[in-house]
């Protein structure tokens, strides 16, 4: 399925968990209809111990967003500006 967003788009979050938050996409999965958006959705991911982690460690890290729930930024609706007094 052809992806209405791509790397580096600006987008909002329309839907779920991280509703009404934007971000800059990282990736895009076409065949899976997902992306991943910087700082959402974040996942803790266990690892096994290596050397960068010789007791292992707990990584949060940015997880998948299904493209559904993604609208390009500049399409988007802006706030109402705050009223200055």
């Amino acid at each position: 399925m052809k992806a209405h967003i791509k790397k580096g788009d600006e987008v909002l979050v329309l839907s779920g968990k991280e509703k009404g938050k934007r971000g800059k996409i990282i990736a895009v999965f076409p065949k899976r209809s997902r992306a991943i958006v910087e700082g959402l959705q974040l996942i803790k991911r266990h690892t096994r111990k290596s050397q960068q982690h010789p007791n292992g460690a707990i990584v949060e890290r940015e997880g998948t967003i299904h493209i559904s729930n993604l609208m390009k930024a500049e399409h988007a609706p802006q706030p109402p500006a705050e009223a200055q007094s």
